[in-house]
């Protein structure tokens, strides 16, 4: 189990780092100065609407890894602590709580 847990960490980092370096990468929308005096699509051959580029496919898909690999960490290391995944799983029976401060002064 702890091997599992580790190489999903591993996929997790990398994917990590090679989003942030995709997302780096890409060119705005409006990155021109043309952009930004509302010229829409001044570089694109097919106005504003063109196809997914090499980078918007790769970052899409680097995205839904990294949220699967978010999810299976949460799963396996709730599993492999053995801990109950209530916050309040913690407290004692009997623990004294505080009262609320009263309202005005």
């Amino acid at each position: 189990m702890h091997f599992l847990l580790y190489a999903i960490i591993t996929v997790h980092m990398i994917v990590c780092f090679f989003l942030i370096g995709v997302i780096l990468l890409q060119q705005g929308k409006s990155a021109d100065l043309g952009g930004f005096f509302g010229g829409q699509g001044s570089q694109t051959a097919f106005g504003p609407r063109a196809a997914a580029s090499l980078m918007t496919k790769l970052t899409g898909w680097a995205a839904a890894i990294f949220m699967v690999t978010s999810m299976s960490l949460t799963v396996l290391y709730l599993r492999s602590s053995g801990e109950g995944s209530s916050v309040l799983s913690g407290l004692k029976a009997g623990t004294p709580v505080s009262a609320p401060a009263k309202p005005g002064k």
